[in-house]
């Protein structure tokens, strides 16, 4: 083989690793999970073609799979107006200490996701300083409460994946040229004017892969849900984890994981469609 044949053939070889392992912990896991939703029975499952699996888990647990995209989207869109700011100020204010106040961003990663979630449980308590102040200031009344109720299944999730929004926030906003904004405003745009026109358009990129990252993991959450609301506010992950570890059935089980995967590849594809996915890598650059 000439010396450019092999040039050729290295990208490829690259690659391979990358490719063996999705192959060998993605697309054969994958490939059992289906074969699984095609199964009937409970605990003991037979391979059926059993197709109406499918039509059962869309019929029967459409409310917890609205439930989960709506909790999902409010989180993500409560994450994005939080980092948002926080992502800018480090970035352009941060100076020498940006790198400690990422550290506060990421330091929750260092607990465990369960524990994070527990820590709500006592700040969102009956008896607890959230409760107590917003009972005084009459947002809540006395008998209210924040623990088993949409609010705090929401708090919990837009807590817990903060940083995956934080994160490529303040890298994209970071990589911005201060030049084009001086340029900006050396054409006697406002402050408010070079940050609309300017900041935000380059830091789309960012905002993409920051709502990308927050709202697929959320949309499958069941922690929260379990632990910070009742019955009343589970999500399709709740429904799926019991079927598969407590009702045995395992069948319904992975066709309500398919049409999760599936829903949220669509909504993904239809969402990069509508900002445009290249053109905003391309800004990225």
């Amino acid at each position: 083989m000439t010396l450019r044949g092999r040039r050729g053939l290295t990208p490829y070889l690259l690659l391979l690793p990358g490719v063996a392992f999705l192959a060998a912990f993605f697309l054969v896991p994958l490939y059992y999970l289906f074969n699984t939703s095609l199964q009937e029975g409970t605990f003991t499952t037979t391979f059926t073609w059993a197709w109406e699996n499918y039509s059962d888990a869309i019929g029967q647990f459409d409310e917890q799979f609205v439930r989960s995209l709506k909790y999902a989207g409010i989180a993500t869109a409560l994450a994005l107006g939080i980092s948002y700011p926080l992502a800018y100020w480090i970035a352009v204010r941060g100076g020498r200490w940006k790198n400690l106040l990422l550290l506060f961003i990421i330091a929750p990663f260092f607990v465990t996701y369960l524990i994070r979630t527990l820590a709500w449980l006592t700040i969102l308590s009956d008896d607890g300083f959230v409760v107590d102040v917003l009972q005084t200031v009459g947002i809540l009344s006395d008998d209210g409460r924040l623990l088993a109720t949409s609010t705090a299944v929401v708090a919990g999730i837009t807590y817990n994946f903060l940083p995956f929004m934080a994160l490529p926030l303040y890298v994209s906003i970071e990589q911005i040229d201060g030049r084009l904004i001086e340029a900006a405003q050396d054409l006697y745009a406002s402050r408010a004017r070079a940050f609309l026109r300017v900041t935000l358009p380059l830091s789309l990129p960012g905002v993409f892969a920051g709502t990308l990252l927050t709202f697929i993991p959320a949309v499958g959450d069941f922690i929260n849900a379990q632990l910070l609301g009742a019955p009343g506010q589970y999500m399709i992950g709740n429904v799926i984890q019991s079927r598969f570890l407590q009702l045995g059935e395992y069948g319904q089980a992975a066709a309500l994981s398919f049409v999760v995967m599936g829903a949220v590849l669509v909504l993904m594809l239809i969402y990069a469609k509508v900002l445009g996915s290249e053109r905003l890598t391309g800004a990225g650059i």
